[in-house]
């Protein structure tokens, strides 16, 4: 029974989390469609046959299909006069196709997207700051690893750290910052716990950082967040300011697998944001936004990326007629959109192997088999 509602529960948590981020970025390509003058024929959320749609007063047919990994919206005359036939270039609203709109329009509308995502989790973050609190990691030892400096130093869970080196620590990230870089050093450690204040010196540990060095560790686990609420004015300057580390700290990783310094088993797909959706669900509504809000960053950085199919590569495309001063060649879009789509569903289909992997399918199927 608990393995059902286990999986009723991710089920629902992946539709809700998948079903926002796709509206949410489809909806940017709409209005700004609607702003640039662009006649919409079709909003669709999920792909293949629809189980529910209907018609607005403008003639745009909204849809929910079967298929919920992504959406699409069908501008009017997204194509070019020369790609289509005589017949279909004279049901054409005059003044209100997308390809006789100015590149910069273009450009606007296809950008929109992947700005409607960012907005998205700019304005989750600012809501959860203000209603639950900004998560606050205070230098508080939340559990203890065996055989570590941490555990040979007698440290305990609760134990909160004043200092170290002599220098004051506030939060778990300063911690970390007077720990990672002196690996094997010898320090003072500052420690209250309960109404006494212990002073130790100990040695760092030290662990492979990936790069060919060390880093230094102490063998502790953060304790649980202290959330703060804030202000509407520090809320939108601290939402703002996460979305960006967000960001920033997903191209970090990324660049971390380009380079090889991690493994490619870092890759997911929807399987496991699946798995993520459903374990985030069970913690309650603010971690299941928040995961929504790191998404929705996730997903507007990826459909930047230039790669032909993408926003981005739509946008490379218009870049280059801006600078040619003529659209590139309808061959080199297609051999473009061709290749970009071969690479897609290569990634798509490894991060489906990684999911299966990760969580335990194969070795499931596997042990059955054998």
């Amino acid at each position: 029974m608990h393995d059902l509602i286990s999986l009723i529960r991710t089920v629902v948590a992946f539709a809700v989390v998948l079903g926002v981020l796709v509206f949410v970025h489809e909806m940017g390509h709409y209005l700004a469609a609607r702003w640039r003058g662009v006649h919409v024929e079709a909003f669709s959320i999920g792909f293949g046959q629809s189980f529910a749609r209907w018609t607005d007063r403008r003639g745009t047919v909204w849809k929910v299909a079967w298929i919920p990994l992504g959406g699409y919206v069908k501008l009017h005359g997204q194509e070019r006069p020369q790609d289509v036939t005589e017949e279909e270039r004279a049901a054409w609203q005059n003044g209100r196709t997308f390809h006789e709109k100015s590149v910069w329009s273009r450009m606007i509308v296809i950008a929109a997207g992947p700005i409607a995502n960012f907005v998205l989790a700019a304005v989750l973050f600012i809501g959860l700051f203000m209603v639950v609190g900004k998560p606050i990691a205070e230098p508080v030892v939340g559990k203890v690893l065996p055989n570590t400096v941490a555990a040979s130093a007698n440290l305990k869970p609760g134990d909160i750290i004043e200092s170290i080196g002599g220098v004051p620590v506030k939060t778990f990230l300063d911690v970390q910052h007077q720990v990672a870089p002196n690996p094997g050093k010898e320090v003072p450690l500052t420690v209250l716990r309960g109404q006494d204040l212990i002073m130790m010196r100990l040695k760092i540990g030290s662990t492979p950082n990936g790069q060919g060095g060390t880093r230094g560790e102490l063998g502790i686990v953060e304790g649980a967040p202290r959330y703060q609420r804030l202000g509407p004015i520090q809320a939108v300057g601290q939402g703002l300011d996460e979305t960006w580390t967000v960001g920033r700290q997903t191209l970090g990783g990324l660049w971390q697998i380009v380079a090889h310094r991690t493994g490619l088993n870092e890759l997911g797909g929807p399987l496991r944001i699946a798995s993520l959706s459903g374990q985030v669900a069970a913690l309650g509504i603010a971690s299941l936004v928040s995961f929504i809000a790191i998404l929705s960053v996730n997903l507007g950085l990826i459909n930047l990326f230039p790669i032909p199919v993408l926003d981005g590569g739509h946008l490379l495309f218009y870049v280059a007629e801006v600078i040619r001063g003529r659209p590139i060649s309808a061959r080199a879009q297609e051999y473009g959109f061709r290749a970009g789509f071969a690479l897609l569903l290569c990634l798509f289909v490894f991060a489906t192997w990684n999911d299966v992997n990760q969580l335990g399918f194969v070795r499931w199927v596997t042990q059955h088999v054998g």
